[in-house]
């Protein structure tokens, strides 16, 4: 027969070890819908002090710049492979098949969410782009401070300002 005592420590043994199975069920469930942001640069060379990557298979986001001219579409499909950049100058390309938002287009801030299937290749099951010309995700904005972006709201603006210059000599010579 067992004494009191001995019930009361199995029954607080039984409780904490039926929580301590719980916490570990929902962390190993919560580990499978984790999406990290990266930015190209993070992708290539790594995060923190030790220089972590994402390992081929992980599921994640990644945010810059679509590069001007990268953007490939399939005739056939809706499949399109573009490629992003960031302040660090290195470069990931994505593949998505599906509709791309209105707002894509060159130049502009994307955040792509899917499934790295090579260092520098994301598969993507969604993209972002902005909302309007001014608004960038904060994460985004960090990730790609050094690079200059004129908002199309400004670009008729820019042109006029700077007219293209010639260098000829005869550059200030309107006679002919």
């Amino acid at each position: 027969m067992q004494s009191r005592r001995q019930k009361r420590l199995f029954s607080i043994i039984l409780v904490i070890g039926l929580m301590a199975g719980a916490v570990g069920a929902m962390l190993y469930a919560l580990s499978q819908n984790i999406n990290l942001f990266y930015t190209p640069g993070q992708l290539v060379s790594g995060t923190g002090p030790n220089k972590v990557k994402p390992e081929v298979g992980q599921r994640l986001r990644l945010g810059g710049m679509v590069v001007p001219g990268t953007v490939q579409r399939d005739d056939t499909s809706l499949r399109v492979r573009f490629d992003l950049t960031d302040d660090s100058g290195e470069i990931a390309t994505i593949e998505y098949d599906g509709i791309l938002p209105d707002l894509f287009r060159e130049g502009q801030g994307i955040v792509a969410q899917g499934i790295l299937k090579a260092p520098t290749l994301l598969v993507a099951s969604e993209v972002l782009a902005k909302h309007d010309e001014e608004y960038m995700p904060p994460e985004v904005a960090e990730a790609v401070k050094g690079i200059r972006h004129v908002p199309p709201s400004q670009w008729q603006q820019n042109s006029q300002q700077n007219p293209p210059q010639n260098n000829s000599s005869s550059a200030g010579n309107y006679g002919g």
